[in-house]
C-alpha cells in the first residue's frame, strides 16, 4: 500500500481508536475496497456526473480529487448512514476523511488500471 493510503488510514485509525472504534472503521473500509463495491462506486459516479473522477482513480494517471460535497452527491443517504452505523462516527467526521482516502484507496485496489471484474 502507498504511503498516502497508510497515512490516511493511520489518521482515521487514530480518530477511531480515540473513540474506541478502530476495529469497526477497519472493517468498514475493507468492505469499501472490494471489486463489487469499486464497480458499484463507478456506476454511481457515472450517474452523479462524477465518472471522470472515479475513472481517474482506477486508471494509471493522476487521481482527481473529490470534495466532501461531491462525495455526498456520489454516496446515497443509505450508504452514508451505513458508515455512521458501522463506525459510530458522525458523517461530518467520516466524509472528509473518505474524500481524501478514496482516490488513492481505489487506485491501490485497481493495479491493472481497469475496473475490477466481479464474479
Amino acid at each position: 500500500m502507498s504511503g498516502i493510503f497508510n497515512d490516511v488510514m493511520g489518521k482515521l485509525s487514530d480518530l477511531a481508536g480515540a473513540a474506541g472504534l478502530s476495529e469497526q472503521v477497519h472493517s468498514y473500509l475493507a468492505e469499501l475496497l472490494t471489486p463489487a463495491t469499486i464497480t458499484s462506486l463507478l456506476t454511481q459516479a457515472e450517474q452523479a456526473g462524477l465518472g471522470d473522477k472515479v475513472r481517474s482513480w482506477i486508471g494509471d494517471g493522476h487521481n482527481l480529487p473529490i470534495s466532501t460535497d461531491e462525495l455526498r452527491t456520489l454516496l446515497s443517504n443509505d450508504q452514508v448512514q451505513a458508515m455512521v452505523n458501522k463506525t459510530g462516527l458522525p458523517a461530518a467526521t467520516i466524509l472528509p476523511v473518505l474524500a481524501h482516502l478514496l482516490p488513492e484507496a481505489v487506485n491501490t485496489q485497481t493495479p491493472a488500471a481497469a475496473a475490477p471484474k466481479t464474479a
